[in-house]
């Protein structure tokens, strides 16, 4: 299985041997229906605005969402771009745009945007060491590399970033570090770096190794992840915990019984959901040897939710590399890389209890001009819509960005999730012009209307946590998360 797919698998059985040009096009669009869902393809990629699309998308606060490719661009080593929900595309930003690749190479990662409205990534390569970079990038292009890898203080970030409450950005590097086996750090805003901890500094690898995702911050304050490999003797992957601080543990360690029925190698990061539960998949172990969806607590305790794989031709699709989402309905979605009706991947519903329901499959018809092959994972667009991306396939066979109806409702998000009294609050939307109400659980805040996709406001005084409520002249909007007031 692993080998039928491209460059990805070769740093995944490389892993397993370890054991702003501003540039337009059109939306290239098309609209196909399996299995009740209706997919359309937003915008197919020619190579030179970008091709193998690795990582998933994040929308912004204009409502606009983006993205990055591993290959293609001005000088074929990827891009940051921007595309609207209506499939317009815009090349932010072509890397290896400047002598020495200095502004870095090839991205897996997501893009995040900060407070400030910049986005913040990283590059696998590039950079004045060739080891890649950590780089924000302003909404209208301007690209400024924050740091250079430099091995020892970490190389080849495969994961994106996450902005903590202390308004600091915290990641992983699959390689370098003090033991060469990847790093957690920390960067601010303006570039100070700092290594808050090197894998396999323990003995036999204990910590864990090769941290192929990026975290998340729990609502403890503490920041989630996994590794790929490392934890037990077996080697096979763990779930850590690190504080802002630095100090990690292990919270579980894969494959301690025979047969690996929690799986292997946890490609993926995690995401924690309103049960306050932690969500994560491997890609490989399990009953089937095809990986597996897991649950797991603050505290570590596991458990099993799905296994991969579980009839001849994967018809549930299979190779679990992108990450979950838990979007409005409080089910997780995701996709699988491969397999399915077609074998070009799927997109699937999991309840929280392990109910499993595939949505759509790739490659529906001859030419694949839905795309194929959808690596990195989704988002839920405040329009209620699923956003994703395909490395193959589309009308040019270079991926394709796609949305996803599934019959989920708009709603706002609040940037960020937490916030004292007094805070500032950014409000994401769609359709928020005309607002005549927010309140947090009921309190009324004062608020100003930006645009069409975003409010600004700040936390009232009296607020509890509980959801936030924006009054339209279409209709009453509630953020998809509770948010929290210390």
């Amino acid at each position: 299985m692993f080998s039928t797919r491209k460059f990805r698998i070769s740093i995944l059985l490389a892993s397993l041997c370890l054991c702003a040009s501003g540039s337009q096009s059109a939306a290239q669009t098309g609209t196909f229906t399996d299995l009740g869902t209706t997919l359309t393809t937003l915008h197919s990629f020619d190579g030179t605005d970008g091709r193998l699309s690795f990582a998933g998308l994040v929308q912004a606060t204009n409502g606009n969402l983006y993205g990055t490719t591993y290959y293609g661009g001005a000088k074929n080593s990827g891009e940051v771009f921007e595309i609207t929900p209506g499939g317009t595309a815009t090349t932010l930003h072509s890397f290896c745009s400047k002598r020495g690749c200095t502004d870095g190479e090839y991205t897996y990662a997501t893009p995040v945007q900060g407070t400030d409205g910049n986005f913040y990534g990283t590059t696998y390569l590039g950079g004045s060491n060739e080891l890649g970079t950590v780089f924000k990038i302003t909404p209208s292009g301007t690209a400024i590399t924050l740091h250079t890898f430099g091995g020892s203080d970490g190389s080849q970030s495969l994961a994106g970033l996450v902005q903590a409450t202390n308004g600091d950005f915290y990641g992983t590097t699959y390689m370098g570090g003090s033991e060469g086996k990847g790093e957690v750090f920390k960067i601010t805003r303006s570039g100070a770096f700092t290594t808050l901890h090197s894998f396999c500094s323990q003995s036999g690898c204990m910590d864990g190794e090769n941290p192929f995702a990026g975290l998340i911050q729990g609502i403890d304050g503490n920041l989630y992840g996994t590794t790929f490999g490392g934890g037990s003797p077996k080697g096979f992957g763990t779930v850590f915990k690190i504080t802002p601080s630095g100090m990690l543990t292990t919270l579980h360690s894969f494959c301690t019984q025979g047969g690996c029925p929690d799986g292997q190698f946890p490609q993926t990061g995690l995401v924690q959901a309103t049960n306050g539960n932690l969500y994560g998949t491997t890609i490989a172990g399990g009953a089937y040897g095809d990986g597996t969806i897991f649950k797991i607590t603050p505290s570590g305790k596991l458990t099993t939710l799905y296994n991969v794989c579980s009839e001849n031709g994967c018809p549930d699709g299979n190779y679990l590399i992108a990450g979950l989402i838990q979007a409005t309905d409080g089910n997780l979605y995701g996709v699988m890389d491969v397999g399915g009706a077609n074998g070009s991947g799927t997109i699937f519903k999991i309840t929280l209890s392990g109910t499993l329901t595939t949505l759509y499959n790739f490659c529906s018809q001859n030419g694949c001009p839905d795309g194929q092959y959808p690596g990195g994972g989704l988002v839920q667009a405040t329009d209620g819509n699923l956003y994703g991306t395909t490395d193959d396939g589309g009308a040019n066979g270079e991926g394709t960005v796609f949305s996803l109806s599934v019959g989920l409702g708009p709603f706002v998000e609040t940037q960020p999730t937490t916030g004292k009294v007094g805070a500032t609050v950014k409000i994401l939307g769609t359709n928020l012009t005309g607002a005549t109400d927010v309140n947090f659980n009921g309190k009324a805040a004062t608020f100003t209307v930006v645009s069409t996709s975003e409010i600004t406001t700040t936390v009232p005084t009296g607020a509890t946590a509980g959801k936030v409520q924006v009054v339209t002249p279409s209709g009453t909007l509630l953020s998809n998360v509770s948010f929290q007031v210390p």
